[in-house]
């Protein structure tokens, strides 16, 4: 039986998006990297992109969930606020129930998706 994936959850906002997967994750990579630079890198996007989302993520709560620090000496730095980490464990919450949710109908939908093709390994 063919495997399936699961759901992706986006949260829109009124204008824009204001959460989905890649923003989820974006917010924890800079928590754990203590920068956007090096969350962008690991995800293999471009600090530009990873700016840009970080401020329409700002822009669109009514509190900051990312915060940045101007380099110095011992450089910049950027900080996920206690709101964005209550933002993300929202978020991941309503990721695991909407998934528990559909779990059986994804089992079912499944059925009919076609049995990936064995790769071959490279010689």
């Amino acid at each position: 039986m063919a495997r399936y994936r699961g759901l992706t959850l986006r949260i829109l906002g009124r204008h824009s998006p204001a959460m989905g997967p890649g923003r989820a994750e974006l917010i924890a990579r800079i928590g754990k990297a203590g920068s956007i630079s090096a969350a962008a890198r690991q995800m293999g996007m471009s600090y530009r992109r990873a700016w840009q989302l970080v401020e329409a993520l700002n822009a669109g709560f009514r509190k900051p969930l990312v915060t940045t620090k101007i380099g110095g000496r011992r450089g910049g730095g950027a900080r996920v606020t206690a709101f964005g980490k209550r933002m993300v464990r929202l978020y991941r919450g309503m990721e695991s129930r909407a998934s528990a949710a559909i779990a059986a109908d994804l089992r079912r939908f499944s059925r009919y998706l076609r049995k990936p093709r064995a790769r071959h390994p490279v010689r």
